[in-house]
């Protein structure tokens, strides 16, 4: 049965790009542009990895890493934050919220995949 990730990413291109390469990688994926309902979405989608942007409109991305690692139903999917917050910090602030895996953009997608089955 293939892996199952669900694409956090407000920016239509990007989401496009990253489901579209996920799913010729062979993985099931599902696209959600407004991360407030990503709790929700997790519960029923149950995916093995979670991509994250973390500049989303109405909540910080930040933010749903930190609620999905204080949930006990959702804590052990890995989270993988992808953002254009690339600053001395960033990273470790990202971190510490709870994502286990960091990229900053423009992603390559080589990176990418790495990163993606590094954490599935």
């Amino acid at each position: 049965m293939a892996k199952r990730i669900l694409v956090v990413e407000d920016n239509d291109l990007n989401r496009k790009l990253f489901c579209d390469v996920l799913k010729a990688g062979g993985f099931a994926v599902e696209p959600l542009a407004d991360g407030r309902d990503v709790l929700v979405r997790a519960r029923e989608f149950v995916p093995n990895l979670i991509i994250m942007d973390i500049q989303l409109p109405n909540i910080s991305g930040l933010e749903l890493i930190e609620a999905l690692k204080g949930d006990p139903g959702l804590r052990l999917i890995p989270v993988l934050a992808v953002t254009a917050y690339a600053g001395k910090g960033d990273e470790e602030r990202i971190r510490e919220a709870g994502a286990e895996g960091y990229l900053a953009k423009p992603v390559s997608i080589g990176p990418f995949m790495m990163a993606v089955k590094a954490l599935v």
